[in-house]
């Protein structure tokens, strides 16, 4: 029997073959909607061996896409990369070019 070492020591990231963080909830909730759609499906009279079918393929792709993820992006490059997304690539400044160069000495002080 096969024994899985989970998560070695205090202050180190949860990692279950080779997944890591974010990507192991990603694959374990991905797996359980998986599931639940396969027996929705069933449940509602769509033919078995589909149901398996669908199940299977989306199930590998589910996991392909998951340690593809992983690979790339790393421990936290899914959070680097959604930061990403939320910075502006360039600032925009709607102001002409004369309010620029125009000097401001009429403004008084109270």
């Amino acid at each position: 029997m096969n024994i899985y070492h989970i998560n070695k020591g205090i202050g180190r990231t949860v990692e279950f073959k080779g997944l890591k963080a974010q990507y192991l909830f990603i694959f374990s909730g991905g797996l359980l909607a998986i599931l639940i759609c396969v027996m929705v499906m069933y449940m509602a009279g769509v033919n078995t061996y589909l149901c398996l079918i669908l199940g299977g393929i989306s199930g590998g792709l589910l996991t392909g896409q998951t340690f593809a993820l992983n690979g790339k992006y790393g421990q936290h490059g899914l959070m680097k990369m959604g930061a990403q997304k939320k910075h502006p690539k360039y600032i925009i400044s709607r102001k002409s070019i004369y309010r620029y160069l125009k000097s401001n000495h009429k403004r008084t002080d109270i």
